[in-house]
C-alpha cells in the first residue's frame, strides 16, 4: 500500500511541476508580446487579453481586421503568415521569421528586448 501512496504523491508533484513550467513559459511569452506591442506603439497590456491580442497583432502586422475570421478558421496557417509579417514590420528577414517559428523561445526575446525597431508605420510595407 505504501507504494501506491508514493506514486500518487509523485504524480501530483510531477503535475504541479509541469503546471509551473507551463505557467513560466506563458508569462515569458506574454512579457515578450507586451514589449513587442509597446515597441509598435500599441498598448502592451493587450498581450494578456484573449482575442484582442490577435486584433492588436493584426494591426501591428498591418493586416486588415477581417483577418480575424481567417485566423479563427485557419489559425496555424495565419499564425505563420503573421510571424513573417511581424519580422517584416520590425525590419527583419524571412530567416528571422523562421527563427520566430521554430525557435520562438530565442527569437521572440531578441525581437522584444533587443534593438529591433518598428519600421512599418503609416503606409503598408510591401515585400518583393
Amino acid at each position: 500500500m505504501g507504494s501506491n501512496g508514493d506514486s500518487a504523491g509523485l504524480l501530483v508533484g510531477g503535475g504541479l511541476v509541469f503546471l509551473l513550467i507551463v505557467l513560466a513559459i506563458a508569462v515569458f511569452y506574454i512579457a515578450c508580446m507586451w514589449k513587442i506591442f509597446a515597441k509598435a506603439g500599441q498598448p502592451g497590456w493587450a498581450a494578456i487579453i484573449p482575442i484582442y491580442n490577435i486584433i492588436v497583432l493584426l494591426q501591428v502586422c498591418q493586416r486588415p481586421l477581417w483577418w480575424i475570421i481567417l485566423y479563427i478558421f485557419f489559425a496555424p496557417i495565419i499564425a505563420i503568415i503573421l510571424l513573417f509579417d511581424l519580422a517584416r514590420v520590425f525590419g527583419r528577414s524571412a530567416g528571422f521569421a523562421l527563427g520566430l517559428w521554430f525557435l520562438g523561445v530565442i527569437f521572440f526575446p531578441i525581437l522584444a528586448f533587443g534593438d529591433s525597431r518598428y519600421v512599418a508605420q503609416g503606409q503598408m510595407v510591401r515585400v518583393g
